[in-house]
């Protein structure tokens, strides 16, 4: 292919800029430390059996990683740090650098190629980026005095500290390091450095790597049974994700229509079981949203209401509920409120709306949306209603008459009969 045709050369000049940094750093570093080792046959050993591992536990689990990253929207985590890691604590660098992309390079043959097409240097940059992972892992590792996974045993409890260290050094400079290199700029800190799921799943996989280095340097058969608890680990990110998924609105991260359901519902329970319980519904309705659509486009139109989503959550309390119904139209569980406060919430999100400005792609050009407002109605808990759908009822009506009635408005049920 002719280098005018390469994918690298297609992105924005800094994230090219980066990704030659990062691919040009991991390989003098690693043709450095080259220089100045002598491989041992036992460490080749070592190395063969970390990459047929590797390769073994990827097969076994290629189903669920191309179902897993189809239902995961953050940087993605994969299952090679076990290895990687492990490689840390028993081989010199530049072995490491050999088990990485050894590593990688099945990956993209074998792993991601039906999942979707992956640009080469999107696969060159993950595998210099972990070599760049492992060489700060490795380094700190040295400067603590510990040679390897053999140097810890020899210190016994005292080398814990050195091995923990090595370890949220690996965990921190992937993931500060991969940042620059997203392609996409505004996101949020989950969608950048991933969720809860994601990174628990990353501090599981290091673990494992100790304890794969650990078997090794003491006892390598059994190594090999880490593969298995390996597998139902990633079975079991993938069960919580896609519960995630089937509650969670694509489009803009918030509750669908079923997870917002099924918690007004729990709450609904709890308050049923306190007679001076109190709860508030918001229904919150974009005005005149079908003219950014038509006037700027649909995707302009997306990200509108992904930036209305983020307002309103930033308008409410961190354990209050935002859903979105679809279109325009968002709804809101306010758990643990008087009735009175109910309205100043939802007069917050009118006034934050009306104040939200938005910048969108117009082709090569930015403009800014600005205008924007919502119709508000209100709905409380027992008075609107005893049942979740008599309550969204009264919002919704209480919605229709702030529509009606002039639009950029919240109307409550009170007031509306």
């Amino acid at each position: 292919m002719s280098p005018r045709r390469w994918s690298l050369l297609a992105q924005r000049p800094r994230l090219i800029g980066y990704v030659l940094l990062v691919e040009t750093t991991a390989l003098a570093l690693t043709a450095a430390t080259a220089a100045t080792v002598s491989i041992r046959p036992r460490e080749v050993a070592v190395l063969a059996a970390l990459a047929g591992m590797g390769v073994l536990q990827a097969e076994l689990g290629r189903q669920v990683e191309r179902v897993r990253r189809r239902v995961n929207n953050t940087p993605h985590i994969n299952m090679t740090s076990v290895w990687t890691f492990a490689g840390v604590l028993l081989l010199p660098t530049v072995l490491v650098a050999v088990l990485v992309a050894t590593l990688y390079l099945h990956l993209a043959v074998r792993s991601w190629y039906r999942l979707r097409r992956v640009p080469a240097f999107r696969t060159v940059f993950n595998s210099c980026l972990v070599i760049l992972t492992c060489h700060a892992a490795g380094f700190v590792l040295a400067r603590t005095g510990i040679d390897g996974m053999d140097g810890a045993l020899d210190r016994g409890w005292t080398s814990i500290g050195a091995l923990a260290l090595a370890a949220v050094t690996y965990f921190l400079v992937g993931a500060l390091v991969a940042v620059p290199g997203l392609s996409v700029t505004s996101r949020s800190f989950q969608e950048l450095f991933g969720g809860w799921a994601d990174n628990l799943l990353e501090v599981a996989t290091l673990c494992l790597g100790m304890l794969t280095a650990l078997a090794l340097a003491t006892f390598p058969a059994l190594a090999a049974v880490v593969i298995p608890p390996l597998l139902l680990l990633h079975r079991g990110v993938l069960v919580k994700q896609l519960e995630v998924a089937a509650t969670t609105d694509e489009k803009t991260g918030l509750f669908n229509t079923l997870g917002w359901h099924n918690l007004a519902s729990h709450e609904l329970t709890r308050a049923k079981r306190d007679e001076h319980a109190s709860f508030g519904v918001l229904m919150v309705d974009l005005d005149h949203f079908k003219l950014i659509n038509d006037r700027h486009g649909h995707l302009a139109g997306d990200t509108v209401l992904k930036a209305v989503a983020t307002t309103i959550g930033h308008a409410v309390r961190d354990y209050d509920s935002v859903g979105r119904f679809g279109g325009e139209e968002f709804v809101v569980l306010l758990p643990d409120i008087a009735e009175t406060e109910v309205v100043t919430v939802a007069e917050r999100i009118r006034d934050a709306v009306a104040r939200l400005e938005v910048e969108v792609a117009d082709g090569d050009e930015e403009k800014v949306i600005t205008g924007l407002s919502a119709s508000i109605g209100v709905a409380t808990y027992p008075g609107a209603g005893t049942v979740v759908e008599r309550l969204l009822q009264a919002a919704d009506t209480a919605l229709y008459e702030a529509k009606n009635t002039g639009r950029n408005k919240v109307v409550s049920i009170v007031d509306v009969a």
